[in-house]
């Protein structure tokens, strides 16, 4: 009797954590496919890429600090600066690749912004030639699409916890960043 129990409460949960994969990654494909049927990839595939590892912060982990709207709309606003102010001050040389990286990981560090999708940004914008009149609009409404259908999603599914966890919450929390022991 025992190990029939046993039984059907490891297939049950086995269920109910695949049914929450599945779930998870059919927001997230909503969320992404929306973006993308909204800013016509075709026309800019490359300024979309981050979205991707944005999608899987919003609904596959939405809880944790980085997917939190300070990290997911500030992460992607430094990320996506410091890239167009490089561009416009040095051109499109490989070190001003390394160096509005290096300024967009500072930055969101500093301001506890991290979103790590948003770190490929600087780089993305650079290889994009792009300037802040042609990347601000797609990646603003792309940003603002995303973040509604993740916060609607997180609603009408049931047992689901509503996203945002918390609108300000910082990423890091903590100033233990960058694996330093002091």
């Amino acid at each position: 009797m025992d190990t029939n129990t046993s039984s059907t409460e490891t297939y049950n949960l086995i269920l109910k954590k695949t049914y929450r994969l599945f779930i998870s990654a059919l927001g997230a494909g909503i969320g992404l496919g929306s973006v993308l049927w909204f800013l016509d990839p075709p026309s800019a595939p490359i300024l979309l890429a981050s979205f991707g590892g944005s999608a899987i912060f919003l609904f596959g982990i939405p809880i944790t600090p980085a997917a939190q709207p300070r990290a997911y709309f500030g992460g992607h606003v430094i990320g996506i600066a410091c890239g167009v102010i490089c561009f416009y001050l040095f051109g499109n040389l490989l070190w001003v690749y390394v160096v509005s990286f290096m300024m967009a990981f500072l930055l969101m560090l500093v301001t506890k912004t991290v979103h790590p999708p948003a770190g490929a940004n600087p780089l993305i914008v650079l290889h994009a030639n792009a300037q802040f009149s042609v990347i601000w609009p797609p990646i603003l409404m792309g940003l603002l699409i995303l973040f509604a259908i993740a916060v609607i999603w997180s609603r009408v599914i049931p047992k689901r916890i509503h996203y945002p966890s918390n609108w300000t919450e910082k990423s890091p929390p903590t100033i233990a960043w960058s694996g330093w022991l002091e």
